[in-house]
């Protein structure tokens, strides 16, 4: 099955109050820290990833994900080899890891913007960009 491509506005237009205001925080920030970030929405996977390019696995470094119960699931491609001092990564993949976002002071916090920012660039690095 083919992967569903959409818009950042599909993927976000039915979601409560709180959680879009979640996942526009987290966009903004993505933005502020990389404005040339590649947005790519795959509405097969319910996300939004974002990258120096367009491939999910090699390019993107971080991804959005509105999560049923209510919360965004930041998520890293390469978070297993992310330095988070705040111990806001969860997950046991080989390469994968996220952060669960449940409100604005959260998604505006320092370690947030640190985790992107480290993320884009273990990215750049890895590429040679």
């Amino acid at each position: 099955m083919a992967t569903k491509f959409g818009t950042y506005e599909e993927l976000t237009e039915n979601l409560p109050d709180l959680q879009k205001a979640i996942i526009d925080r987290l966009k903004a920030i993505i933005l502020e820290i990389h404005p040339e970030t590649v947005e790519v929405v795959r509405l097969g996977d319910n996300a939004a990833s974002y990258g120096v390019g367009p491939k999910k696995m090699s390019e993107a470094y971080c991804y959005l994900m509105p999560i049923k119960k209510g919360y965004v699931n930041l998520g890293f491609y390469n978070g297993a080899q992310l330095d988070d001092p705040a111990n806001l990564l969860e997950g046991t993949g080989k390469k994968l890891r996220h952060a669960k976002i449940y409100d604005l002071s959260q998604a505006n916090s320092a370690s947030v913007r640190q985790l992107i920012t480290v993320s884009l660039h273990e990215r750049q690095a890895a590429l040679g960009l």
